[in-house]
């Protein structure tokens, strides 16, 4: 009970690392022998970060370079029972309920679908099986392709959450793909890779393991200082799939009810909440993932909103997702949206990504009028989209002259002559509509 209280209590940084020491200095205090393996990632963060001087390498190919071959690569995977002793006798220490949903903080509420993913080490298993029985399927992946449509048999393995939950073994899913990359002729290599993927995911754990702050904002030496919106009615509008923008509110409702969705569908909503669109803070869009997503993983959650945010890693933001044109490209029928929004099922497909588009009379046909069964959309994204390139050019010119390091004024200071230009633009389209 005690060691559980230390690891509930604690609340700095690093946190993982903290969590350790504490949890080992009790143990030696009453000759509890402890032992530490790492084992839920291919490499050890910190053997990673010491090659690189103490600090974290900040890009996948310095990551790849530093790291190497795994030095367990070579050997065979054991699958023979571990030397751990058996519990032994417990005394009168009684074995703790599984708590109930509601004891947890969430509610017993009634859904007309729920996930189709199953937990447990058989099920991940039986998914890693499924999954590398296509060779020729293994060989070729090649991230970011693949249909992010595709949600009756998904484009990826769907892997994710046993790997976050230790369902899976990232290190046995990293020897299997070897094994079948050794008997094909050709396959993609890292960082597209199947594989690549699985570095990736070490790249960002050793990345957060060794930075300070890393998911916020504020005081974290690697991401850019923007002042992003405070505006809880967009915020709430893109959580609750009330955007207006079919594609972008199916992804959310696919989140809701099945806690997962294609990596290039997470891509797509994040950008539009974040630089894309709305300019909400990528924090806000991180909690709304960190309670649904069933893959959730503090590490590469954090790093992907860095990362789709533009605000670490990745800067071309210049580069946006379409909340009409990128879905349509590969599912032009809409059956995605069709299958999680059933109010616009009835739409034609030519309006199915634009439906404020449509005639009324195609409306009132498809018994969905816009702005009645469906919102209309919360913003017009050309004109946002412009607007979030713009507030993000000045808040870049503002990281460089300051060197990284923005104060607390110059940000609000920013944050003050961005609305004052978006509220003179918006006069000024709303004297362009009267003298039209």
């Amino acid at each position: 009970w005690n060691v559980r209280k230390l690891c509930f209590e604690f609340d700095s940084e690093p946190y993982y690392q903290a969590i350790d020491d504490k949890v080992k200095k009790f143990c030696a205090s009453t000759s509890v022998e402890t032992f530490s393996p790492v084992s839920h990632t291919i490499y050890d963060p910190a053997d990673i970060i010491r090659k690189n001087g103490g600090k974290p390498p900040l890009t996948y190919q310095s990551f790849v370079k530093l790291a190497g071959e795994p030095s367990w690569a070579s050997s065979s995977v054991s699958t023979g029972v571990t030397w751990l002793p058996t519990v032994g006798n417990i005394g009168r220490c009684s074995v703790i309920d599984v708590p109930s949903i509601e004891e947890l903080g969430y509610e017993e509420l009634p859904e007309d679908e729920t996930t189709p993913f199953k937990g447990g080490e058989t099920e991940a298993l039986k998914r890693l099986r499924t999954s590398l029985s296509d060779q020729e399927w293994v060989s070729k992946f090649e991230k970011p392709k693949g249909d992010p449509s595709a949600f009756l048999s998904p484009a990826t393995t769907v892997l994710s959450p046993y790997l976050k939950f230790g369902c899976l073994s990232s290190r046995y899913f990293y020897k299997c793909i070897q094994g079948i990359q050794r008997n094909v002729k050709r396959h993609t290599s890292p960082p597209v890779s199947l594989l690549g993927q699985l570095l990736w995911r070490d790249f960002f754990y050793t990345v957060a393991f060794g930075t300070p702050n890393f998911d916020r904002m504020k005081e974290n030496r690697i991401c850019k200082q923007i002042p992003w919106r405070n505006d809880d009615e967009l915020l709430a509008a893109w959580r609750e799939a009330r955007t207006g923008y079919p594609w972008i509110d199916a992804i959310m409702v696919q989140l809701r009810k099945w806690g997962w969705m294609h990596h290039l569908a997470r891509h797509c909503v994040a950008c539009f909440l974040t630089r894309g669109d709305l300019f909400v803070h990528w924090e806000k869009g991180r909690d709304v993932f960190e309670r649904l997503l069933i893959d959730s993983d503090w590490s590469i959650n954090n790093a992907n909103w860095l990362w789709l945010s533009c605000s670490s890693f990745f800067y071309q933001y210049n580069r946006i997702y379409s909340p009409i044109s990128f879905g349509k490209k590969y599912d032009p029928n809409g059956n995605y949206i069709r299958h999680f929004l059933p109010v616009l099922k009835g739409i034609p497909k030519e309006y199915i990504y634009e439906p404020w588009r449509a005639p009324m009379s195609v409306q009132v046909k498809a018994k969905c009028i816009i702005g009645k069964d469906y919102p209309k959309p919360v913003i017009e994204h050309d004109v946002a989209s412009k607007e979030c390139k713009q507030m993000l050019h000045q808040a870049y010119e503002l990281n460089r002259r300051s060197n990284g390091i923005v104060s607390v004024e110059e940000l609000e200071s920013l944050r003050r002559r961005m609305e004052d230009e978006e509220d003179a633009d918006q006069q000024q389209c709303l004297k362009g509509k009267r003298l039209k």
